[in-house]
């Protein structure tokens, strides 16, 4: 497909007015739908700004390509618009945009309207172009230059002479534009640098130009540019740089050279040394589990603390019925309860189902997991619907794998979710909900018949593995397991969970504060940032002072975390605030005065066992 059959005469305007991004965007989705492309104008216009939160769609040298696929597109088009004064469209070089082009993609897209669509992008990487187009004096004259370079693709490898052979991957979110306008300047660079590349495109109409395992085993390096998730266990043993999408389009000749001499850690698998990793590091069953939870915690967060602000108004004053009712109080509650609260676990599966399928496990992720908090089966049955979305969309995807490709777009606006929600659906209802709903009651049950002693073992169990790996897998599994106890009514063990998360740093802080000769004057300018970050609840402050020293450091913070922990639970505090450190004590259920001594000597112990373990340092 030509790209003139997508870019017409009544979807160009020559003569933008907008002065700013938000408003150029809203005059070129004004173009397109007065050319009729569009079946609702606001919904489309979200789209396109919903892809700018996720990275700017300003690539540089005075163009952008705004754009979003979405079913609110009547028919596949772009809009090409020109400014001639300028526009801060925060461009990733910094400088104004003049060369507009939205692209505006169906969900049913097929591949030659993608092809077309992606195949602009690759265009406008050519200096030539984007020269022609700022001068042009008609819409004539821009379909003229669109056509002149809209010619067959280029080989999906360049040879050169020089020693190795550079692999690369590319990827957006979307799989339109920068995708491909990545791949078009790695590619280049290669040329003009005589250096063997090939590029694999995970684009909107699937992977292009795959690479093959003996390509892999033969590669000097391999170069990861992408804003979504890529298969990376191919890539087990190589050298692998994962950069963001767009140093693909800016720094293709700094990441070539840096492949060529291997300036990158070795991949081990699993996630293990992904340290470049945009999307925050690990894969199996832990990073998609974690996807689920980070993408939750705004929810949870500012739900709870909203109910637990309720709570100063009286325990009741959100209740009608009630003689210290405060209208106020019954707003907090209902916006942080009733909706937040209540939008917790159907995000956190459907966004543990998004990490193991893609986009097409959102909508029964979100499905299973709204089933699972109306029937009872709260986080745990949030979290088996999460996975069950993934997995049978994964499933789904292999058995509809062999369909003609002419079918290929209605897959995921019907096919997928469909079969999909219908599939979550009924195992959920008869299945899953009654049994682990019956388990959430024995859990609570059980939790609430506990005497002293075992509420103070497992605060001293809770308070530890906050402590021993500082935000890895053991301190986010207690934190998770506090979240699920919130949910289930019962919230003494998450006051554990958060006094065990702030002694580390806290502690310290205190200990480079009170035994100034055992640390360096780094460790000491370091250790006052540790009070902010203790008083935050940020756990992972703890981390520089334990790498350096784990054999000290590590027994230190988790016999402070675990009696942190431990005196919380004797003390009998509760916290339905999953987060915000020292600024939700005053919110605590039972004494906050008490609850405040619980986590100062957690620290204070800490930073004693630090002062007596390590040894004094010399500048």
């Amino acid at each position: 497909m030509r790209i003139t059959e997508l870019l017409t005469k009544e979807t160009i305007k020559l003569d933008l007015l907008a002065t700013s991004k938000e408003n150029v965007i809203s005059e070129l989705v004004d173009v397109l739908d007065r050319a009729g492309k569009l079946t609702d104008k606001a919904a489309y216009e979200r789209a396109v700004l919903d892809r700018e939160q996720q990275s700017t769609t300003g690539i540089g040298d005075g163009i952008a390509i705004p754009h979003a696929k979405t079913n609110a597109v009547k028919h596949p088009a772009i809009v090409f618009g020109r400014s001639k004064a300028g526009v801060d469209y925060e461009a990733l070089d910094g400088q104004p945009s003049y060369l507009f082009f939205m692209i505006a993609a169906s969900e049913g897209a097929n591949n030659t309207h993608l092809e077309a669509l992606s195949k602009l992008s690759s265009i406008l990487m050519k200096q030539e172009v984007r020269e022609k187009l700022l001068t042009a004096n008609s819409a004539d004259e821009v379909l003229a230059v669109i056509d002149q370079y809209d010619v067959q693709d280029e080989a999906e490898e360049v040879k050169g002479s020089n020693a190795g052979k550079i692999l690369a991957v590319t990827a957006c979110p979307t799989g339109i534009a920068h995708t491909y306008m990545a791949a078009d300047s790695l590619k280049e660079k290669a040329k003009e640098m005589n250096v063997s590349i090939k590029v694999e495109t995970n684009g909107s109409g699937g992977a292009k130009n795959v690479l093959t395992a003996a390509e892999i085993e033969e590669a000097t390096a391999i170069i990861v540019a992408a804003d979504k998730q890529v298969e990376m266990e191919r890539f087990k043993g190589k050298h692998v740089i994962i950069v963001p999408v767009a140093e693909g389009i800016r720094k293709p000749k700094e990441l070539i050279e840096r492949a060529l001499k291997q300036d990158a850690a070795i991949y081990q698998g699993s996630g293990e040394g992904r340290k470049e990793d945009q999307s925050g590091g690990r894969t199996g069953f832990y990073k998609h589990l974690m996807n689920g939870v980070s993408n939750m915690l705004p929810f949870v967060v500012g739900g709870g603390i909203l109910i637990a602000i309720s709570f100063m108004f009286g325990i009741h004053a959100s209740d009608p019925n009630h003689e210290t009712y405060n209208a106020f109080a019954e707003a907090l509650s209902t916006i942080g309860g009733g909706n937040a609260f209540g939008l917790m676990i159907p995000v956190l599966a459907g966004f543990i189902a998004l990490s193991i399928a893609d986009r097409p496990g959102l909508a029964p992720g979100m499905v299973g997991g709204f089933m699972a908090a109306q029937g009872g089966a709260g986080f745990l049955g949030g979290l088996i619907a999460g996975f069950l979305a993934g997995y049978i969309v994964v499933l789904l995807k292999k058995l509809l794998s062999g369909m003609p490709a002419s079918l290929e777009g209605i897959k995921p606006v019907l096919l997928y979710p469909v079969l999909s929600i219908f599939s979550v659906g009924m195992i959920m209802f008869f299945v899953v909900n009654k049994p682990v709903s019956a388990l959430n009651g024995l859990i609570s049950e059980f939790l609430g018949g506990l005497g002293t002693g075992n509420l103070v073992l497992l605060g001293l169990i809770l308070g530890g593995m906050m402590a021993i790996d500082m935000g890895g897998p053991i301190n986010k599994a207690a934190f998770t397991f506090g979240i699920a106890m919130i949910d289930s009514g019962n919230f003494a063990p998450h006051a554990a969970v958060m006094a065990g998360g702030m002694v580390p740093p806290l502690g310290i802080a205190l200990a480079t504060t009170l035994f100034r000769s055992k640390f360096t004057k780094r460790e000491r300018e370091a250790g006052i940032t540790c009070y902010i970050m203790g008083a935050s609840f940020i756990t992972e402050g703890a981390i520089p002072f334990a790498a350096g020293d784990p054999a000290r450091v590590i027994p230190s913070i988790v016999t402070g975390s675990a009696v942190a922990g431990a005196l919380a639970m004797f003390f009998g505090n509760g916290l339905r605030a999953p987060h915000g450190g020292a600024f939700v004590i005053p919110l605590v259920e039972g004494n906050p005065l008490l609850y405040l001594l619980a986590i100062a000597i957690g620290a204070v112990i800490t930073a004693i066992m630090l002062g007596l373990l390590k040894k004094p340092v010399s500048e």
